[in-house]
């Protein structure tokens, strides 16, 4: 029996089918829609006249409007209909939701009137040109080849591929060379315009006659205003918009604030009391740095000259001086029209990009006490190059480092404090700056390269860690990850090598940027960031007393003691680390250089730019048809045949989990290992009596007692995955617990591998947010009990205890710990698995010079005493360092 579509008359062997038919047509799923609706869709469609200013919509062309009149097509939004994250009804009120409360700081964000956003009025273009989603390709299938041509293949690799015998003759696309596939690419609509502006520069060089020399620079932009309209209009970031900012609080009474992202900060309320009622602002964050655009010495690449810069950022800019003053109606991502002001709020640059756009010289610090240098205001400073420009030579000109920029870009930008908007930047000021540049160098001074290196070589494994097998000083090229990897053992491997005070400095240091790098902060994480702060100022004299340091007049240094106004205006610090404009630098510069010929190559970037930003448009408007469609896949968890006793730490279930869940391996990794394999390879000597203990207190009324005859199935490892930490992450948390033995190196070049048996926090299986109560294990085996004693589905671990943590040490801050032992024998235990916490990491007590028989691999069977490393991750240290 066939069934048919009563939209368009086409027949469908199940009625499956014409649901799938529907929802991926657009004609037919509109008419469902109208159906269901029983109303006509132009009594609500706004006047294509009104949006195109007379012409009709094209996808080559990205008409935009620049006024929404309210008609009988599109009536006006009342005036109280705010969009917030909470419908708060009065200013001052606290409502709660999702575990916060919030309290509406302003009156902003009206919406004026309904509007279309692009994909919708580009949905209704297609429909009335009778096209389906995939045009100007065939079908699905085919999108998916033009996709991954564009996004993995550049042109001449494009043009192969087409041409070989079998993706002509099967694929039968109906594009057959790159020419012709790229035609198709560009009939795809996309982003704002790229245009270049010449610009004639004076330099210092005279010609033949005396004049000065002249060279020509081209600068390739955007229009800012058309770049913000399609992030702020694009459905897919519907639920993630916020237009009115709002204070957050923990509790209902509006006494415990939180801060995280911009809105919940000060910078936004602050600025809506400066504008009219109503208003609607999109906070501008301007990102610049140098880049090389080939990996070759002396290639394409050049330090902007002082002036010339802040030319080229007043002419790309200049659209969002009338914007900032008046506003911009704008088509939000809700579909509802708001006048919309961009201003610029935040600035991510290093300290060299920093004092470029500041107009000062970067020695600026070296003259005074960083700690005493007062914020610049924009008016002083503006004043006195004006003075300047004039012929006067004001003393503050020379006080304050300043440079002969006349006109700074960010002079006529309205609302911006371009002294206030330098944000905090994590990876130049905190991880390469004051650890890596600083304090590592000043610890290789006063221990050694030959002992740190020994120290390092000697850290024990833990998931995830990376090992510096050869010490730190062969490293001769840094990254960011390679920074913080270090940070993540530094303290307790400085321990015993340096002078107490010392540890301190390092402590503190480390201390702040643990602190710094959380997404949500508290007044205790803001004190924290402060302490953490005067602690090190109060004891960095030490550096000069040993003549590691002549003076503390450091730039990054004293930008630190910003940090927290800077979180307090503008949100927490993961929003403006230039580590993400860095790899920006290799998705839209180098990237799109090396896909260029390299002469003539700006035009070709641009391009180049233009086609990625068009498949991306492409692919978001099909991702949001999906959802319209109503069918969009749930996040459903189904049965994948997960194996646990992967070493992938990628791998594993993708819901979000409720609660803390133990993962095993659908199979053990050692089936049916005897009591006498356990002892042997995993070392777990007291396995019996243990076990024995453990079926006396949870099984009393089993018969059988356990024995040397007895086979236990045994896993590798056990992944736990926990909701997630707020503090630190949206994403769910997930750690390896393994209990690996030795593997001997095999036949030929297989390497061997060293036993993995890690330590861990154990708790009576609630998950606990700080360290008290917690207990140090080492895991040594992961099993199940063999049938012969009855029906037992929790697994369970062989466990050897440590002693409970001590006081911390008043220098290092660190928990001591050692092996704990009963009547001259290990004390272990078995326990249930899901009495695992999540890993942790010890760190030997090494003394003033480790021992260097130490290795990664047999150190925790060596040493017998330790600290806990709670910087082994953010999530211990929030539990060491924050109630």
């Amino acid at each position: 029996m066939s069934h048919c579509c009563t939209f368009c008359g086409k027949e469908f062997p199940t009625r499956g089918g014409i649901k799938r038919h529907i929802a991926n047509r657009p004609k037919c799923r509109r008419a469902w829609e109208l159906t269901i609706e029983e109303k006509d869709l132009e009594d609500n469609a706004p006047s294509m006249e009104n949006h195109n200013a007379g012409n009709s919509f094209s996808p080559l062309r990205r008409s935009r409007s620049n006024s929404f009149e309210a008609d009988e097509h599109n009536p006006p939004v009342p005036k109280s209909r705010h969009v917030t994250v909470e419908d708060v009804a009065d200013e001052g009120e606290v409502v709660g939701g999702g575990g916060r409360y919030f309290k509406q700081c302003s009156d902003g964000g009206w919406a004026l009137q309904e509007g279309k956003t692009e994909f919708e009025r580009y949905q209704k273009y297609k429909e009335d040109m009778g096209e389906d989603e995939w045009a100007p390709f065939c079908d699905k299938e085919e999108w998916g080849l033009a996709e991954w041509l564009v996004k993995s293949l550049g042109q001449t690799r494009t043009d192969e591929f087409l041409k070989l015998p079998i993706t002509r003759n099967r694929m039968q696309t109906s594009f057959h060379n790159n020419r012709s596939f790229l035609k198709k690419v560009d009939e795809l609509p996309h982003g704002a315009t790229w245009g270049c502006k010449k610009i004639s520069v004076q330099g210092n060089r005279t010609d033949e006659k005396g004049g000065p020399l002249h060279e020509e620079v081209e600068l390739w932009m955007r229009n800012p205003i058309e770049c913000i309209k399609d992030l702020i209009g694009n459905p897919l970031f519907k639920d993630q918009m916020v237009y009115t900012p709002a204070r957050a609080y923990t509790d209902s009474a509006g006494l415990h604030r939180v801060i995280d992202d911009m809105w919940t900060a000060d910078w936004w309320c602050d600025m809506q009391k400066n504008l009219p009622e109503g208003a609607t602002i999109a906070p501008i964050i301007l990102a610049t740095d140098k880049t090389c655009l080939s990996q070759f010495r002396g290639d394409k690449s050049a330090y902007p000259v002082y002036r010339l810069f802040h030319h080229c950022m007043s002419l790309l800019l200049q659209p969002l001086v009338a914007a900032g003053e008046d506003g911009v109606e704008m088509v939000c991502a809700d579909s509802l029209i708001r006048r919309v002001y961009p201003i610029l709020a935040a600035y991510v640059a290093d300290f060299p990009e920093q004092c470029l756009v500041a107009c000062c010289k970067e020695n600026r610090y070296e003259r005074g006490d960083p700690l005493e240098s007062p914020m610049q205001d924009p008016a002083v400073i503006k004043g006195i190059l004006e003075k300047r420009k004039t012929g006067h030579h004001p003393a503050e000109f020379e006080e304050f480092g300043l440079r002969t920029v006349y006109a700074p870009f960010w002079a006529n930008l309205p609302h911006s404090n371009i002294f206030l908007a330098f944000t905090p930047d994590l990876l130049h000021q905190l991880h390469k700056g004051i650890f890596k540049d600083h304090l590592v160098k000043w610890c290789l001074d006063i221990v050694g390269e030959e002992e740190m290196d020994a120290r390092f070589k000697a850290m024990p494994d833990y998931p995830g860690l990376r090992h510096f097998k050869k010490g730190i000083s062969m490293v001769k090229q840094w990254t960011g990850t390679e920074h913080k990897e270090m940070q993540r053992v530094f303290v307790g491997l400085l321990a015993g090598a340096v002078p107490s005070q010392v540890l301190v400095v390092a402590r503190a240091i480390l201390d702040f940027s643990y602190y710094a790098q959380l997404r949500v902060h508290s007044t205790e994480s803001l004190n924290g960031l402060e302490s953490a702060l005067a602690i090190f100022h109060a004891n960095k004299d030490v550096l000069q007393q040993l003549d590691i340091r002549e003076h503390f007049n450091i730039p990054k240094l004293h930008q630190l003691s910003h940090y927290v106004q800077s979180i307090l205006l503008f949100g927490a610090t993961d929003g403006f680390n230039s580590e993400l404009p860095e790899r920006l630098h290799i998705d839209f510069a180098k990237e799109a250089y090396r896909a260029s010929n390299k002469r003539d190559y700006e035009e070709q970037m641009a391009l180049w730019l233009q086609r990625q930003e068009a498949v991306f448009l492409r692919g978001s408007y099909l991702n949001w048809l999906l959802e319209q469609s109503q069918l969009a896949p749930t996040n459903f968890t189904h049965d994948r045949g997960y194996d646990s006793d992967s070493d992938s730490e990628m791998e594993g279930p993708d819901a979000v989990p409720v609660n803390t869940v133990h993962f095993l391996a659908k199979t053990p990794a050692y089936p049916q290992r005897s009591v006498q394999h356990l002892v042997t390879a995993h070392g777990a000597s007291m396995f019996l009596p243990a076990l024995k203990l453990f079926l006396h207190n949870h099984m009393p009324h089993a018969i059988i007692t356990p024995g040397l005859q007895d086979r236990f199935d045994v896993f590798r490892q056990v992944v736990i995955t926990a909701p997630p930490n707020p503090l630190i992450s949206e994403s769910p948390r997930q750690w390896r617990v393994r209990a690996t033995p030795e593997v001997l190196p095999g036949r030929g070049r297989k390497p061997g591998s060293p036993a993995k048996f890690d330590m861990a926090l154990i708790s009576n299986g609630i998950q606990p947010r700080t360290l008290e109560g917690m207990r140090v294990g080492q895991v040594r085996v992961i099993f199940t009990l063999p049938r012969q004693f009855g029906t037992y589905s929790r697994a369970l671990a062989y466990i050897e205890w440590f002693t409970p943590l001590r006081e911390p040490d008043r220098s290092s801050g660190l928990h001591q710990l050692s092996r704990s032992t009963r009547r001259l024998h290990q004390n272990a235990a078995v326990i249930h698995v899901d009495e695992i916490t999540c890993p942790c990491h010890l760190i030997p007590k090494m003394g003033q010079a480790v021992d260097r028989g130490w290795t990664s691999a047999n150190v925790y069977e060596s040493a017998s005493d330790f600290y806990l490393n709670t910087f082994i991750d953010l999530d211990t240290f929030c539990m060491s360092a924050i109630d």
